[in-house]
């Protein structure tokens, strides 16, 4: 599972949903919870929070422009990539911290992903999961 700490930039609550926006060194990610302020009392604005996310649910892109729908985009470098027969392990390293994707062996060759590319991460509001920070990661 990945992890990101973070602090609590914004809420924006309806029903028993949130929209949540987490700022991680800078960068804003955004996580949609069925929480709220009201039933979770870690979902405080400036509240430190990890945001989990499977490496499963993380999609690259290389020479990405343009607008898209995904609010989560994570500008990294390729650190490593372990080809298995159907599926690969993409790690990357956004600023310091350790992400991994889990891609098809022919998206990683049609990508022509290769150690020390810049490539960006890409995960929907809706696979980001929310926990109170505890210290640890």
């Amino acid at each position: 599972m990945n992890r990101l700490r973070g602090r609590i930039a914004a809420i924006e609550s309806s029903g028993q949903l949130s929209l949540v926006d987490v700022d991680v060194e800078g960068d804003t990610f955004t996580a949609i919870i069925v929480e709220t302020p009201d039933s979770a009392g870690y979902l405080k604005l400036g509240g430190e929070i990890l945001l989990l996310f499977k490496e499963t649910e993380v999609s690259l892109a290389k020479n990405l422009s343009g607008l898209i729908s995904l609010r989560n985009r994570i500008p990294a470098r390729v650190q490593d990539i372990v080809e298995g027969d159907l599926l690969s392990q993409v790690t990357l390293d956004y600023k310091g911290n350790r992400i991994v994707s889990i891609i098809t062996r022919r998206s990683v060759r049609r990508l022509g992903l290769k150690t020390g590319d810049q490539v960006e991460g890409l995960v929907k509001a809706n696979e980001m999961t929310l926990m109170e920070y505890d210290g640890g990661l």
